[in-house]
């Protein structure tokens, strides 16, 4: 083959890549549009595959009352992704020989009850059965947009019983990553803020994101709103104190540094392979430290997503094929996880579905109220409560948050806030509704009816 052929080809495989690049481009944005078109997103995203930015832009409004609208740039309260940090900041320190994962909570908090029992990776893990203080209903709606000290903060699960014997079982804990964050600071010497900028932000040149969101420039950060009814996200969300949220929650970021982020854990700028790996390695209920582990389309992702007044977060990474997906979000959707789903289905090839804006129906309560009981799923275990409150359906898992469900048809309902989850009900020979089937995700789950 001469020389001009090899040329030609090689212009010919170029270009067929770009129009591979340019159409999945496309398609992320449409996806993207839908879920704008049907409230269920608004905020800014990117999504890369090695190396290569596929889609960075922003979505809806940064601002309703100045009708700014959200960039790139923009800047985001990321919430529980700060976890992830806190937790490459731990293992950076570990990795520095200042601590170990098998380290007890007592060497560095030596009156705190069972401390002798819960280890560092413990608290990584959310294995340490410590009390999370964000279910105080009362101080979360009262008290967390006021600075608190580490001892108010403390004493609110510091002499609380342990959910379980630390190691044995699971329970998300925002407390358990406070205590990170003040044992960074006894350990480091620094503030918690000091710390994370000196070993994580810096030297990732994430010049962009920091601590205290009241303080960002009002012109660069976005506003957050929430919803009275429906998925309506027009009130102002208040700013829960960075002092409350701390190294479990106060972080703000852009799309654009969490790229950063990405890039340097990849190419392990932070913390060596062998510490990264273990990182990765799912402990309890498929988080690992300060990741979610799963798989998709036969490949490891590591995940977190976070959540706070106003606000909603999603990063979601696939190591092996260097594919990173961010999600900031100014409302309180539920759909981030959802809508990851569908890019990483653009991206990988695979079906996925446009949402679309659903008809509803009025049914009669006497309809409404044969569905009333309790549903239990065997696999993974949920106990849901259904309700009729006020002429409509509502559903309560054990320990989640209350949805509203619309009716499509006499059986057929959605969910108000994310229409793409589906849930109807079934009859047995008798005539008797004896169970509730959930479609969310692609997945199809079975609940059986109680006798109350």
């Amino acid at each position: 083959m001469n020389l001009f052929c090899k040329v030609y080809i090689l212009i010919l495989l170029t270009g067929s890549l770009n129009a591979v690049g340019q159409s999945k481009a496309l398609k992320l944005d449409e996806l993207m549009q839908a879920y704008l078109n049907v409230n269920e997103f608004n905020g800014s995203v990117l999504v890369s595959r090695q190396g290569e930015i596929l889609l960075k832009k922003g979505y809806g409004f940064r601002d309703r009352k100045l009708n700014a609208t959200n960039e790139p740039q923009t800047i985001f309260q990321i919430a529980s992704i700060t976890k992830t940090l806190t937790a490459t900041l731990v293992l950076k320190l570990v990795e520095l020989k200042k601590l170990t994962l098998q380290d007890k909570l007592s060497q560095f908090c030596p009156n705190y009850p069972h401390g002798d029992s819960i280890s560092i990776q413990d608290l990584l893990a959310h294995t340490a059965g410590i009390y999370n203080y964000t279910q105080d209903r009362e101080f979360m709606l009262q008290q967390a947009t006021q600075p608190a000290t580490e001892a108010k903060m403390l004493a609110l699960f510091r002499d609380k019983p342990l959910d379980f014997p630390p190691g044995s079982n699971w329970n998300y804990s925002n407390s358990g990553y406070s205590l990170l964050g003040y044992i960074i600071q006894k350990v480091t010497q620094m503030s918690y803020q000091q710390a994370l900028n000196q070993y994580v932000l810096s030297p990732l040149q994430m010049t962009h994101s920091g601590f205290d969101f009241s303080q960002v420039n009002p012109d660069k950060r976005a506003t957050g709103y929430y919803a009275q009814t429906g998925k309506e996200y027009t009130q102002e969300a208040p700013i829960v104190d960075s002092s409350v949220s701390f190294s479990a929650g106060s972080l703000y970021s852009t799309v654009e540094d969490l790229y950063r982020f990405h890039q340097g854990i990849q190419r392990h700028q932070i913390i060596g392979v062998n510490l990264q790996t273990e990182a990765y390695r799912p402990i309890r209920h498929q988080y690992g430290l300060g990741w979610m582990i799963d798989t998709v389309y036969s490949q490891r992702v590591v995940s977190h997503s976070g959540g706070i007044f106003g606000f909603r977060s999603n990063i979601a990474r696939l190591p092996a094929d260097d594919v990173c997906i961010i999600l900031l979000a100014n409302i309180e959707t539920p759909a981030l996880a959802e809508l990851t789903k569908g890019l990483l289905a653009v991206i990988y090839e695979q079906p996925y579905e446009l949402p679309v804006q659903k008809r509803s129906i009025t049914l009669p309560e006497s309809i409404l109220m044969s569905y009333r009981g309790t549903y239990e799923i065997s696999e993974p275990h949920l106990v849901i409560q259904v309700k009729v409150e006020d002429g409509q359906l509502i559903v309560y898992p054990a320990k989640g948050p209350r949805s509203v469900l619309v009716a499509e048809d006499e059986t057929h309902f959605f969910d108000q806030l994310q229409e793409s989850i589906r849930i109807w009900f079934e009859k047995d020979s008798s005539g008797s509704v004896d169970r509730m089937l959930i479609t969310m995700n692609g997945n199809t789950r079975i609940g059986k009816r109680k006798n109350d």
